[in-house]
């Protein structure tokens, strides 16, 4: 298949279903036809604003988007990819001057703002000034283009198709470009896998600064499905989000269920819609299939896996046998296979092929790299079989050859990929290596415990592992001496405290940092 631009996928299908039900958002429901409507409304003004120079008004290469669950939020995403610039997404919860500094960096000359953040980029600095449009929260209120208010969609898979930015390891955080032709595959690959088409109803529980946000919305758009955007309460309520708006897909970090479950939120037996059920960013536990099954008895369990930088997910698993996933070694339900148009090979420290290394992947869903070429150093090998890889130092070209390495442990078990925490998790205490996921995975086996988390800390000279867990209370030296029996003791945490709920940062993956600081 040809790859398409994230516009032309919403475009088709606005075009084969024109009064098909495109997005729900509480009592609001647009047609396809209704948001093209306002999304070449909203374009138009954007590029009426731009400055026009020597010759007609362009639209920019970047444009960032400040916007909460309203209906603006996606009228403004589907804007700047109508203008064939790239989104940048912001989240208006974070500190201004890290927005203002994302913003710098992505050389942004446009900026949508929900009405409700108006004030987000208001008294800029001088040196920083770009075009500010203030979206009312529906999205509409623009007057309808003229014929040739727009210039032809670019319609180039070349062109840049969003960028967001990761946590670095340096604290700076990393952009990372998609391109069309990196999610263009992907987005065809899950609506055949997924059986999405006219009349599927699909969560939307990601914001746009996550990038399975993007999953959320063109899955369902480049299939003619309905995007059903939760209010807050519904993502505390799940069940209830899934009946009541009649879900016929769901997607979300697994800590959403988990949550749902601690605060008597998850009732079973139910869900009677739901055909897919899909969970990713964190480590899927069996203990966990096992009761989504339980709540969506009739639904399919995949597991998913991937970074940013390889678009969004790039392997696969469905748990099949009732929900009751296969126990890998590490308690965790497996990640599968990579997809058909991806490669992926395990690598060991000396850069030899093994079963249980760091994962590195390519394929036509990996970036080209980052918006600062200095991040691409030690971020990317040269294998192929029959001698060992070569660790790309930052000179000489990037080419699609290359494999991105993803950073994290995985063992192949019984022909599966299982995730065993990432290399960086990876300590030593007493002389051991110790690898966190594997004392977590040890403290989930407890009766008792619904989830655990382990940090490190350093105190003086001494390394130290701490740990809380979610579930019954326990006094801590009976729960040490019970882990005692299941793990060596240089892997036993020296603290373990019960808390009411993990510390999670705003794409939903576990804070380690705001846990660390918590336990110590």
């Amino acid at each position: 298949m040809k790859d398409r631009t994230l516009y032309q996928w919403f475009a088709d299908s606005a075009r084969r279903w024109p009064n098909a039900p495109a997005l729900e958002l509480g009592e609001q429901t647009l047609t396809y036809g209704e948001l093209h409507r306002r999304t070449l409304a909203l374009a138009a003004r954007v590029l009426e604003e731009q400055p026009a120079g020597d010759g007609p008004a362009r639209p920019p290469a970047r444009i960032a988007l400040v916007a909460s669950r309203t209906v603006a939020a996606y009228v403004a995403y589907l804007a700047v990819q109508r203008l064939g610039s790239s989104a940048v997404p912001l989240n208006a919860d974070h500190p201004l001057p890290r927005n203002l500094d994302i913003a710098r960096r992505a050389g942004v000359g446009a900026v949508l703002v929900g009405e409700e953040h108006r004030d987000t980029f208001t008294g800029l600095p001088g040196d920083f000034r770009p075009v500010v449009t203030v979206v009312p929260a529906d999205g509409d209120g623009f007057p309808e283009p003229s014929a040739d208010a727009l210039p032809a969609h670019p319609g180039d898979p070349e062109g840049e198709a969003y960028l967001l930015f990761t946590s670095g390891s340096t604290g700076r955080p990393k952009g990372v470009p998609i391109r069309h032709r990196n999610v263009s595959p992907y987005v065809a690959y899950n609506i055949a896998r997924y059986e999405a088409g006219p009349g599927c109803r699909m969560s939307q529980t990601f914001g746009l600064t996550f990038d399975p946000s993007v999953y959320d919305l063109f899955v369902a758009w480049g299939a003619g499905a309905t995007v059903v955007v939760p209010d807050k309460d519904e993502l505390y309520r799940p069940v209830d989000y899934v009946v009541r708006r009649r879900l016929t897909h769901w997607f979300s970090v697994p800590s959403l269920v988990t949550t749902a479950e601690r605060y008597g939120n998850l009732p079973l037996g139910q869900v009677t819609t739901l055909r897919h059920s899909c969970f990713s960013a964190e480590p899927v536990t069996a203990q966990l299939t096992a009761r989504w099954h339980e709540v969506a008895p009739g639904s399919r369990i995949h597991n998913l896996y991937g970074p940013t930088e390889l678009t969004i997910t790039c392997t696969d698993h469905e748990i099949a046998d009732g929900g009751a996933a296969p126990g890998s070694a590490n308690g965790t339900v497996p990640i599968g296979q990579p997809y058909p148009h991806m490669e992926a090979v395990l690598l060991d420290e000396e850069g030899q092929p093994c079963d249980d290394g760091e994962l590195c992947v390519r394929g036509a869903q990996r970036f080209d790299g980052y918006l600062d070429p200095a991040d691409n150093a030690g971020r990317f090998v040269r294998y192929e079989p029959g001698a060992p890889a070569v660790p790309y130092d930052g000179t000489g070209p990037l080419t699609r050859g290359h494999w991105y390495r993803t950073g994290d442990r995985v063992r192949r078990e019984d022909g599966r990929l299982v995730h065993r925490g990432r290399l960086d998790n990876q300590v030593k205490i007493m002389g051991h290596r110790v690898e966190l996921g594997e004392v977590e995975a040890a403290m989930r086996r407890h009766p008792e415990v619904s989830e655990a988390a382990v940090v490190v800390v350093k105190v003086k000279d001494e390394v130290r592992l701490l740990a809380a867990y979610l579930g019954k209370e326990m006094r801590a030296h009976e729960f040490s001496h019970w882990l005692r029996q299941h793990v060596p003791l240089h892997m036993v945490p020296r603290r373990i405290r019960r808390l009411e709920e993990l510390p999670h940062n705003d794409n939903g993956k576990l804070n380690r940092q705001r846990l660390a600081e918590l336990l110590a």
